[in-house]
This record gives structure tokens, C-alpha cells and sequence, in this order.
């Protein structure tokens, strides 16, 4: 006899509970992959627009990564990096030494993306202690950015929202205007961020940190220069420069790490979600040699901290598996093939529909603002946006066979991240489902239909 969400025993990640043990049930239940699609109980199949939630690179179905677990749960299936090691977590540090940029070449392993951030801000605080700087415990992050949902995750997170039901938080959070390009929040957010910095007194600021393209709002993606200009900030104050990649790692914008597309090597790198393709949970920070130097200061010298599945070693393998099949598959050069392609059918979408403000992205990331009018940037209001998102948008979507996220963390979009597998064919599925959709939203909520956007 099978159970359903409605039954209450399973409880969903970030769903209102209205939406699964209220009046009128809406979710969807999955049970099959295959490609870049899924299929739910019934048998309706479902692009996956969305790689799942950010993580499924390849898509699903590669046995491969069965064949490697299978192997290597029959040849050790558990074993910690607390005091001891295990070749695959041996092998997978050295695989990714070899991807990731610079000298960002030492990796300690955890299990999810908000662990990664977690360790992260532990690691920075830790370092600068050692170099004889223990006030340096302040972290800049950025408006509406998220970073996790452990406690020190979520004190970096931007979205009051999140924050506000398990406050106070540390007081060591400082957050700066992000790069939003559409909806401005400073003319200069590099400088921001150092204005930050001499606001909190250098020598009490220990990291920045920020994801290469800002997920939530809708991928903002940065000025060309805006990293570089951070890392040059970072180092002329003493600060770490940590770069979340835990949704733009692994290929998601065309390259292993989204600081190398934006040409900027920084001290700390987290990741997660892509790391093994979403077949079995990992996560981890990378970090560069200067911070490795300082916990081999002294011979009883260690990072305080660790948890018992971190660098779990079948999760290892299937994250070794995962990074073979990129090369085998040439995905990172499928991305970068098709990410203009891509970008300019999103575009086309925008002409034809006057309900959408702004299209930005990069590689496989992309998301659309709506709008109620696009001449004057005129936003919906709290009715609107939940008539248009839950109301409407989310329904129609998966009516239509499209899994991706229609959200309002920031203004409302539609936000696309398929696997990087996807060829033309897929993305075009993708396209013409949201064409429809859009061309029906106006029926559902104001739009002004006049059209002055300059093509």
C-alpha cells in the first residue's frame, strides 16, 4: 500500500504546509528519471528544468555511478576522515586540485552545501587566530543571497525572512548590496563592500563571501571586473575572499568553478550539489596554501572541527565517477555551446511578452523578472506576485511539463538551471513551455501591454 504527502508522516524542505495537508494537495511526487526528464506515479513525464534543485548535472540514468558505489561498498563501505583516510577521498582532493583554480588545492569534505559554508566560516576565523588575529570574526555577505541553513550558514544568508524566526544570530554579519543589474542597489557594490570593511574596522573583518552569479532573486550576474576588484579589496585588507560554489561549480556556467570564468582565484571555495551530480550528498570547502600553512604552524595545530560522514567514501567514488563522465562527455564545452543559443531564445521571449522585465544569466543559469510594467519597472504587489507565482505559474508549469522555479526571495522570476547534459533539443522544449506560459499570464494578474523595450 503506498503513502502519500498528504498522509503528514513525510514533512517537505521550504513548502508551505498548506500546499501538501491542506484542502487542496499540490505536489508532485516523482518517481522515475531517465536523461533530463522525470516521471511522476502516474507516468507524466516532466523536463527537469531545474536539475532537480541546481545539482543534477548529468541527469539521471548513468549506471556508472551504480557500478562505482556498488564496488566500493562491497570493498569498504564506510570509513571517517576523522584521524584516519580513505583512498577515495584521497583521489577525489587530487582530482580536484586539478580543476580548481590556482592554488586552491586542499579539501576538507562535509556533506551539503550549507555544512560547506558552515566550515567555511569556521575555517576563516580559525586562520586569522592562528596568524595572531583572533577580533577578526566579522563576514560581509549580500542582500538576498543564500548560503545555508545551519545556524552560521544562516546568519550569512541575505533574506531576512529566513533569519527572522531564529534570531539573534551571531552579531558578526554585515550584508552588502548585491549585483543586481536591473534593480540597482549601489552604483559601485565593490566599493560597497569595502565601505563595509572600514565601517567594521579592518582588522575585525575575516571573510567575504559571495557566489560568482547570485542565485536567489534571480542570477545576478556581476560586472566583469567585480570579482577581480573584490579579490584586490580582499588582499589590501588582510580579508578572505570565499567564493560559494555550491550552485555555479561543476560546470553550471561552462567551467569547474564559476570564479575561474570570472578570472579570479580565491582563498576559499565552497561547493557542493554538483560535486558528485546529485547521486549521493557531498559538500566541502577548498582552500589555498596560505590558509593549509597556518594549521601546519605548529604540530598540534588542526582544523576544530569535522563530522563523521564528511568525505564519505562511496560518496567519494560516485564524485570521482561524476568528474570522469564531464570529461567523457565533454560537458562543460556542451555548456559553453549552447550557453548563447540558450540566452538569445530567452531574450526572443522577452520581446514577444511584455510581463517580462529583465533576462539574465550565464551557462546553464538563467532566470526571468516579471513584471506588472516594464516601461517603468513597476513591480506586483504581495497579492499579485503569490496570485501569479503559487496561483498560477507553478500549476501551469508542471501542467505543462516543465519542473523549474517560479520564486519571490527578491522580485518574482522563473528560474531555469537544466542539466548540463541538455542539448537543443531539450532547451528548446523548455523555451516554448515558457512561451505559452507567459503569453498566458496576463489573464491572471495587471500587465501593461504597451511595449516600449528597445530591441
Amino acid at each position: 500500500m503506498k503513502t502519500s504527502v498528504t498522509d503528514g508522516h513525510l514533512w517537505l524542505h521550504f513548502t508551505k504546509t498548506a500546499d501538501w495537508l491542506g484542502d487542496d494537495p499540490s505536489v508532485l511526487t516523482i518517481d522515475r528519471a531517465e536523461g533530463c526528464y522525470v516521471w511522476d506515479q502516474s507516468g507524466k513525464r516532466y523536463i527537469d528544468g531545474l536539475s532537480a534543485l541546481f545539482c543534477a548535472q548529468l541527469g539521471y540514468g548513468h549506471k556508472e555511478f551504480g557500478e562505482a558505489a556498488r564496488a566500493q561498498m562491497d570493498k569498504l563501505p564506510f570509513a571517517t576522515n576523522w584521524t584516519y583516510a580513505h583512498q577515495p577521498a584521497l583521489d577525489l582532493a587530487a582530482a580536484l586540485a586539478e580543476r580548481f583554480p590556482g592554488d586552491v588545492d586542499h579539501f576538507f569534505f562535509v556533506n551539503s552545501g550549507s555544512e560547506a559554508v558552515e566550515s567555511a566560516v569556521k575555517l576563516a576565523q580559525q586562520y586569522h587566530a592562528l596568524n595572531g588575529e583572533p577580533d577578526r570574526k566579522v563576514v560581509i555577505s549580500r542582500n538576498f543571497a543564500y548560503h545555508g541553513t545551519t545556524l552560521g550558514a544562516l546568519g550569512v544568508t541575505g533574506i531576512p525572512a529566513l533569519r527572522a524566526p531564529f534570531e539573534p544570530l551571531r552579531p558578526v554579519h554585515r550584508y552588502a548590496p548585491n549585483t543586481n543589474g536591473y534593480r540597482p542597489q549601489h552604483d559601485d557594490p565593490a566599493q560597497a563592500v569595502e565601505d563595509i570593511i572600514l565601517e567594521a574596522g579592518p582588522r575585525n573583518v575575516s571573510a567575504v563571501i559571495v557566489e560568482p552569479v547570485q542565485n536567489a532573486g534571480g542570477c545576478f550576474v556581476p560586472e566583469p571586473d567585480y570579482l577581480t576588484r573584490l579579490r584586490d579589496i580582499c588582499d589590501r585588507h588582510g580579508v578572505l575572499l570565499v567564493c560559494d560554489e555550491v550552485i555555479t561549480g561543476f560546470g553550471r556556467l561552462g567551467h569547474w568553478t564559476g570564479s575561474e570564468r570570472y578570472g579570479v582565484v580565491p582563498d576559499i571555495i565552497t561547493f557542493a550539489k554538483g560535486v558528485a551530480s546529485a547521486y549521493l550528498p557531498l559538500g566541502g570547502v577548498g582552500f589555498n596554501d596560505r590558509i593549509a600553512a597556518a594549521f601546519r604552524s605548529a604540530t598540534t595545530s588542526m582544523f576544530t572541527h569535522g563530522s563523521t560522514w564528511g568525505g564519505h567514501p562511496v560518496a567519494c567514488a560516485v564524485a570521482l565517477t561524476s568528474l570522469h563522465l564531464f570529461d567523457e562527455l565533454d560537458v562543460l564545452a556542451n555548456v559553453r555551446a549552447n550557453e548563447e543559443w540558450f540566452g538569445q531564445r530567452l531574450r526572443d521571449l522577452m520581446n514577444r511578452h511584455p510581463i517580462v522585465g529583465d533576462v539574465r544569466g550565464a551557462g546553464y543559469f538563467w532566470a526571468l523578472e516579471l513584471v506588472k510594467d516594464r516601461t517603468n519597472k513597476v513591480m506586483f504587489d504581495d497579492a499579485e506576485a503569490e496570485r501569479l507565482l503559487r496561483g498560477f505559474l507553478n500549476r501551469r508549469l508542471l501542467e505543462l511539463g516543465l519542473i523549474c522555479r517560479a520564486d519571490d526571495r527578491d522580485e518574482p522570476v522563473i528560474q531555469l538551471s537544466p542539466p548540463l547534459t541538455a542539448d537543443r533539443v531539450v532547451l528548446a522544449e523548455i523555451v516554448d513551455i515558457i512561451d505559452r506560459v507567459l503569453g498566458e499570464a496576463p489573464q491572471h494578474v495587471p500587465v501593461t501591454t504597451r511595449d516600449t523595450l528597445q530591441t
